[in-house]
């Protein structure tokens, strides 16, 4: 491209522009009749999603079988073993406190956890951009452009968030650009277009003073040539790649969101909330669909409510703004089993969570740095 440029286009006539793409003043692009509905205001809306037909709520459920699942008991034997496993994964907790430790009680308590996840899909059409390369351009002469909502797409597996960009069918429109005015390059912010800059060896002096002699990095010329742009006087346009048109189009941008709800029934131990909330547990209760209800009738009051907290905050949340694709709640059990020991005379105690047994140790006894995380 950087051998096309015309006397007309020569170096004085350019200007100084910024490098970096930016929009095109919004009166550039002219509104397209088949694409009035398309955008609004500054060129960016959101579309809500088509309104669609509720089902029936569910028949009240019986929890007798559900609540008929436990998790195993804690035993003295399981509780130092994890204890020991947990000890040897730190390189600086020394195992001796772990193996002779006495324990003296043993508290468990097994916890619900709640959880509602939202699967929603959202729409944005909004302007862009690219170099215009001389290729076909699918302008609103070849058809109307079609509702953002009616364009079929290939939606990622369920809960799996993602962000995809699509063209708008028949919404492209080549324009001169808005950069460099339909030049392809601008003038050099290093030299101004003169090719060449100040010696930085002799500041232009042609000479060096000491010894007296000829500037060797200049030939005493005084001059460089000018590295920002090799000697050009000018730089290809990084807007428009030097292609001096760009190929403005509508571009559908479609959001993939998961959304997460989570509640833990209250305990008395002093474990920290939000390792509970990570931690492993065992399914009691599972409810798939594209749209769930709330569950009303779980024997642990805080669960139903939580559950009807949760559905209600997503659909408000949601409603207006992103279709629901698919809906997901569940009901975990989480076993927590305070230990409580004794070791060299003092008192302390450590926790077991989840069904896979992490450890939370409040004060171990033997450590011997600060460098370890406890988790």
């Amino acid at each position: 491209m950087d051998s096309d440029l015309s006397d007309a286009d020569s170096v004085g006539n350019l200007s100084f522009e910024a490098e970096s793409p930016l929009a095109p003043p919004a009166e550039l692009l002219e509104r397209l009749p088949s694409c009035d509905w398309l955008l609004q205001g500054d060129r960016r809306q959101i579309f809500f999603p088509p309104l669609e037909a509720q089902g029936r709520p569910q028949e009240q459920r019986c929890w007798s079988p559900f609540l008929e699942h436990g998790v195993p008991v804690v035993t003295e034997e399981v509780a130092r073993e994890a204890l020991l496993n947990f000890v040897n994964s730190k390189c600086c907790y020394g195992s001796a406190a772990a193996t002779d430790l006495i324990v003296q009680e043993l508290r468990q308590q097994t916890l619900c956890r709640y959880r509602l996840e939202t699967f929603s899909e959202s729409r944005i059409s909004e302007w862009t951009f690219q170099p215009f390369t001389n290729h076909s351009v699918d302008g609103p002469q070849r058809g109307t452009s079609p509702r953002l909502w009616d364009i079929e797409v290939q939606v990622p597996p369920m809960f799996q968030e993602d962000t995809r960009k699509f063209q708008v069918p028949h919404s492209s429109l080549v324009k001169e650009c808005h950069r460099c005015h339909g030049r392809g390059r601008y003038k050099c912010s290093g030299c101004h277009g003169a090719s060449t800059v100040r010696c930085p060896s002799c500041s232009g002096a042609k000479r060096k003073a000491k010894p007296a002699r000829r500037c060797p990095m200049c030939s005493g010329s005084g001059r460089r040539r000018c590295s920002t742009c090799s000697g050009r006087g000018n730089k290809t346009c990084a807007t428009c790649k030097g292609e001096k048109k760009l190929l403005h189009f509508i571009q559908l941008v479609i959001v993939w969101k998961n959304s997460l709800f989570e509640f833990v029934s209250e305990h008395q131990l002093h474990c920290p909330g939000e390792l509970l909330a990570k931690a492993k547990g065992e399914t009691l209760f599972k409810d798939e669909n594209t749209m769930v209800y709330p569950i009303i009738d779980f024997p642990l009051r805080e669960i139903s409510l939580a559950s009807q907290r949760a559905i209600a905050e997503h659909n408000a949340t949601l409603a207006s703004r992103a279709r629901v694709l698919q809906q997901r709640q569940t009901i975990e059990l989480v076993p927590l089993t305070e230990v409580r020991y004794l070791y060299r005379g003092k008192t302390s105690v450590y926790y077991l969570y989840g069904t896979d047994h992490r450890v939370h140790v409040v004060d171990y006894p033997e450590r011997y740095c600060c460098g370890c995380t406890i988790i």
